[in-house]
C-alpha cells in the first residue's frame, strides 16, 4: 500500500513539474495567441502562487483569478444580515471560520463578537446541532455559505434538525453555484478568459458534466483539476493541447475523485431541501440569475430571512471605493494592480473580501509574494 505522504510527494515532485513545464512550453510555442486561463477556485490560486508555477510557464500563458471563493463573493449586505441576526436578544449566530473576518458595512462579525454578540465560528456544520441542543432557550442561526461543495452538509444539518425536532435552529442560506458565475464572467464585454480550470471539490459533488454547457456556449476548454501542483500543470498541458488542436472540450484531469455525474446521493439531499433562487447579488459580479439556493417552501419555518425579516437591513452596499476586489473577481485585474494592496489592505486589516479568506486571490498574492511575482 502506498503511504499517503508518498502519494502527495509524487504530486509535488519537482522533476515531474519541470517535465510538464517543458512540454507545456513546447506546445505553447505552436500558438501565437495568449491563453488566459481562469482558475475558478481559490484553492488553485494558492497552489499556483505557493509553488511558483507562473515562473515555469511561457509568456503566452496567463492566469486570471476567478470568483470561486465563497467568502470573497459574499456582498456586504449579507454580512450585515448576519450581524443583525447576531444582535437579536438571546441569539447565537454560527458560521464557518473565515466568514467572521469579512468586513460588512458596520464592521466584521469578529468585531460584533468583540462587542458582545454571541458569534461562534465552526469548521463542522453539524457542531451547530449540539449548540442548539445545549441552548434550548436561545435562537440559534446557522449562517450557511459555500459553493456546491459545502451545500450537502447544510442539507444534512437541516435534515437532522427536522428529524430531531430542534425547533430553535434557523438558517440564513448563502449557498451559491459555479456554472452561473462562469456565465457572468463570460458575459462581461471586457472578458479576457479563453480557458477554465474547473474547481475540484465542487466537481466531486456536482460532477464534471455541469461545465459542458459553458464549453459549448463559449467554445472554451474546461479542464477539471486537482489541487496539487502536478495536477494543475497537467491541466494546463491539457488546455494547451486543446488550443493547439483548435478544440474546446470538457476534460477531467481529477478523475481519481471526480466522475461525470458526481455524488448523486449528495445531490438528492440538496434537492430535497433547496431550490434555485431567482436572483442573488455577488460581490464584484452583481446580481446573477439562478446563481444561488434557498430553502424550499416546506421549510420556511426555518428560513431566517423570512422569520426574522423585520430585523434585516434591505439596502445593497458597495465595497470600499479604493478596493478593486470586484474587478479581481471578474478577472479584469490582478491583486497587485490594486492601489491599496499590501498597503491599506492586508490580511490583518482587510478592506475587501479577497484579502480576508485563505482562498482569496489577494491573500494568496500577499502570502506568497516572495515566491511568485
Amino acid at each position: 500500500m502506498i503511504a499517503l505522504t508518498d502519494l502527495y510527494r509524487g504530486f509535488r515532485d519537482p522533476e515531474v513539474i519541470r517535465s510538464l513545464a517543458k512540454e507545456i512550453a513546447t506546445q505553447a510555442n505552436l500558438i501565437d495567441a495568449t491563453i488566459n486561463i481562469m482558475e475558478v477556485c481559490g484553492g488553485h490560486t494558492h497552489t499556483i502562487m505557493k509553488y511558483g508555477l507562473t515562473q515555469l510557464l511561457p509568456d503566452n500563458i496567463d492566469f486570471i483569478h476567478g470568483p470561486g471563493c465563497p467568502v470573497c463573493v459574499m456582498p456586504k449586505e449579507r454580512i450585515d444580515h448576519a450581524a443583525a441576526l447576531a444582535g437579536m436578544p438571546n441569539t447565537i449566530l454560527v458560521t464557518l471560520g473565515d466568514m467572521i473576518r469579512v468586513p460588512g458595512s458596520k464592521g466584521s462579525l469578529a468585531q460584533h463578537r468583540a462587542n458582545g454578540c454571541d458569534i461562534r465560528p465552526i469548521y463542522d456544520p453539524l457542531d451547530t446541532l449540539k449548540i442548539a441542543l445545549d441552548n434550548p432557550d436561545k435562537t440559534v442561526v446557522f449562517f450557511a455559505i459555500g459553493f456546491e461543495t459545502s451545500t450537502p452538509m447544510t442539507a444534512v444539518l437541516i435534515d437532522q434538525a427536522e428529524k430531531r425536532g430542534i425547533a430553535n435552529l434557523f438558517f440564513h442560506i448563502n449557498h451559491v453555484l459555479v456554472p452561473p458565475a462562469i456565465d457572468a464572467v463570460m458575459a462581461d464585454p471586457n472578458v479576457k478568459v479563453n480557458a477554465f480550470i474547473g474547481p475540484a471539490h465542487v466537481s466531486v459533488i456536482s460532477g464534471a458534466k455541469v461545465y459542458r454547457p459553458a464549453v459549448n456556449k463559449y467554445n472554451t476548454p474546461v479542464v477539471v483539476s486537482g489541487f496539487e501542483p502536478v495536477d494543475v500543470m497537467e491541466s494546463i498541458l491539457m488546455i494547451v493541447k486543446q488550443k493547439v488542436a483548435s478544440k474546446a472540450e470538457l476534460e477531467n484531469q481529477y478523475s481519481r475523485s471526480v466522475s461525470e455525474d458526481g455524488n448523486l446521493a449528495a445531490q438528492e439531499m440538496v434537492n430535497r431541501y433547496f431550490k434555485v433562487r431567482d436572483n442573488f447579488r455577488w460581490r464584484g459580479l452583481g446580481p446573477i440569475p439562478s446563481s444561488a439556493l434557498m430553502l424550499r417552501s416546506e421549510y420556511v419555518h426555518r428560513d431566517a430571512e423570512l422569520v426574522f425579516a423585520e430585523h434585516l437591513p434591505s439596502d445593497e452596499i458597495d465595497d470600499h471605493k479604493a478596493c478593486q476586489c470586484g474587478d479581481i473577481l471578474r478577472g479584469l485585474c490582478k491583486p497587485k494592480d490594486c492601489k491599496v494592496f499590501g498597503r491599506g489592505c492586508t490580511p490583518e486589516t482587510p478592506l475587501g473580501s479577497c484579502m480576508v479568506s485563505s482562498e482569496g486571490a489577494c491573500n494568496a498574492y500577499y502570502r506568497y509574494k516572495g515566491v511568485s511575482a
